[in-house]
């Protein structure tokens, strides 16, 4: 029988306190946005002194940054110890560093958003100005993120030299390859935040390029998805088949298609300008290819799983073209919990396709269909995929076990939260269709009839908001059991094994200096000319507006 293998507790405490932050983001950034479908549904008012943009922003924050960022960074840590070996003193060092000026500048961009001092939405975009206190909080988190992600580096860079010739192991590899997408695409944000918007709001400078500030900010925006999408592939390609007692179909695909989605995520910003004026449309298409492209990686990834998953029904006698499915582990929440985040990807990666194409972009691109495609994509596939890894390593990291009854309420939450999550996603589709606005409070728009349409959909949206927010209740519930509360023992780390038939994996795959090489001229080819071009033609700078 293996041997239990448990990660370092100095590792583990490293990797919980970026999840405990995580936590508490989810539960104040749900209940900002129950606020927010409520008051869209126009049956509900905020109380006085507390704005609907202000709850925006709150939300989104919180939820699309902080609990994403210091998740992802948690599970890295714990991934790379867990895989790679225990972290030395040095990378240990740099992970408590990004983490501690993470969280104080978490704080900064806080205070200043509960100030009313910094409304400017989820992407704060120029011309809104926020106090310049928001910005230098903004860019430390940045900063922070840039400290652990270098934890995570030296240890990688230790393991090579201590086992030369050797692929890495394929969870440190694609935790690796996560943060130089993450260190990559954070320098267009930390670049607009500090050469602008910090200069801007300290009243340095008196006006900005709202168009180099909006390139700069989706130059970071676009690859920030896959930022998050990519630990929940590590799950589904590394620790779900261990879990259900197969195999990783192919260890040569699972990094191929990493290295994929490390190329062709940066250098396609452009699709989120589509309306956007000041860019020309033939570079706005090729950014649009680009786009595309990361439609393979995401098909292999779908090839992968499902082979694996087959595999396994097969190894236990299951015929016929379903059979496999009925041998799947359906009462074990680390499985079926990421399994459902998995079949939620088809709709949203159809969305995203719509979203990415000129002509259809131009139907639904300030429409709330966009909100509930994000919700599609980062609240459903992404963070159900959270909740369960949270389901083992949380007991993990904290010595205790995920009991019968965590695991069935687990179960209950899943679809509790997929309820919720398809009635308001599906509403905000359907109202997104018939024109309804995003990034807008609740407005009749002096009873014009097309908007009176809409107000059906937000009430729907309002009912949907409400059940997931009794998600996030037990949700929040389970994490604090499996924290504080549940039986002390050994819950295991799963950590897939590649099946025996599976080819030799080529160390071509790791060499850095031909993927970075490729990466950086993809970047150069897709964002210099009309860099260039924006800078030689630029309109007149904006002042600042504060419509708050």
């Amino acid at each position: 029988m293996k041997r239990f293998v448990r990660i370092d507790k100095k590792d583990a405490t490293l990797a919980m306190a970026h999840i405990y932050v995580g936590f508490i983001a989810l539960a104040l950034g749900g209940l900002a946005g129950l606020l927010q479908v409520l008051v869209r549904s126009g049956k509900f008012i905020l109380p006085a002194g507390v704005g609907y943009y202000q709850v925006l922003t709150v939300h989104g924050v919180l939820l699309g940054l902080v609990l994403t960022t210091f998740f992802i960074i948690g599970f890295q840590h714990a991934a790379i110890s867990r895989t790679s070996g225990t972290y030395s003193g040095k990378s240990r060092l740099f992970g408590w560093l990004g983490f501690w000026v993470m969280l104080i500048g978490t704080i900064m961009a806080a205070v200043m958003i509960l100030l009313n001092e910094a409304t400017v939405l989820y992407t704060f975009y120029a011309p809104l100005q926020a106090h310049w206190i928001f910005y230098l909080g903004l860019t430390f988190v940045v900063v922070g993120s840039w400290f652990g992600g270098a934890g995570m580096i030296i240890k990688y860079v230790s393991w090579r030299k201590e086992n030369p010739g050797q692929p890495s192991p394929l969870l440190t590899f694609m935790a690796i390859i996560n943060t130089v997408l993450w260190i990559v695409a954070t320098i267009g944000v930390a670049g607009t935040v500090l050469f602008q918007l910090l200069p801007w709001s300290l009243g340095l400078v008196d006006r900005v390029d709202v168009l180099v500030s909006r390139t700069l900010f989706w130059y970071f925006g676009h690859p920030l998805v896959y930022f998050w999408l990519l630990p929940a592939y590590m799950a589904w390609y590394v620790i779900i088949p261990k879990i259900i007692g197969g195999k990783i179909f192919s260890d040569s695909l699972a990094r191929l298609s990493f290295i994929l989605f490390l190329l062709f995520s940066i250098p396609v910003g452009f699709h989120h300008q589509l309306v956007e004026p000041g860019i020309d449309a033939y570079w706005k298409f090729l950014q649009i290819v680009l786009t595309f492209m990361v439609v393979i990686p995401s098909l292999m990834t779908a090839f992968s799983l499902f082979a694996t998953f087959e595999m396994y029904g097969r190894s236990k006698g299951a015929t016929g073209l379903f059979g496999w499915f009925r041998k799947l582990p359906w009462g074990d929440a680390r499985f079926t919990v990421p399994f459902i985040g998995m079949v939620a990807f088809i709709p949203a990666g159809a969305g995203g396709l719509i979203n990415a194409s000129n002509q259809m972009n131009q139907v639904v691109h300030n429409t709330i269909w966009v909100t509930g495609h994000f919700h599609l994509t980062l609240a459903t596939s992404v963070v159900l995929t959270f909740f369960g890894i949270s389901y083992w390593l949380v007991p993990h990291l904290t010595g205790r076990v995920l009991t019968k009854a965590m695991n069935k309420l687990a179960i209950v939450q899943a679809i509790v939260w997929s309820v919720g999550m398809g009635i308001m996603s599906g509403a905000m589709h359907v109202v997104g269709l018939l024109g309804a606005p995003r990034r807008s409070s609740f407005s009749t728009y002096g009873d014009a009839p097309q908007a009176l349409e809409w107000i059906p959909y937000q009430v729907a949206q309002a009912f949907g908001g409400t059940i997931l927010f009794i998600g996030i209740i037990l949700v929040l519930y389970i994490f604090i059991n499996l924290a504080f509360f549940a039986p002390k023992g050994e819950e295991d780390f799963p950590v897939g094994e590649k099946a025996e038939a599976a080819e030799k994996t080529p160390m071509a795959l790791e060499n850095w200096r031909i993927w970075l090489t490729i990466l950086a001229a993809l970047i150069l080819v897709a964002y210099t000319v009309p860099f260039i071009d924006m800078i030689q033609n630029a309109p007149p700078a904006s002042k600042g507006y504060r419509l708050w």
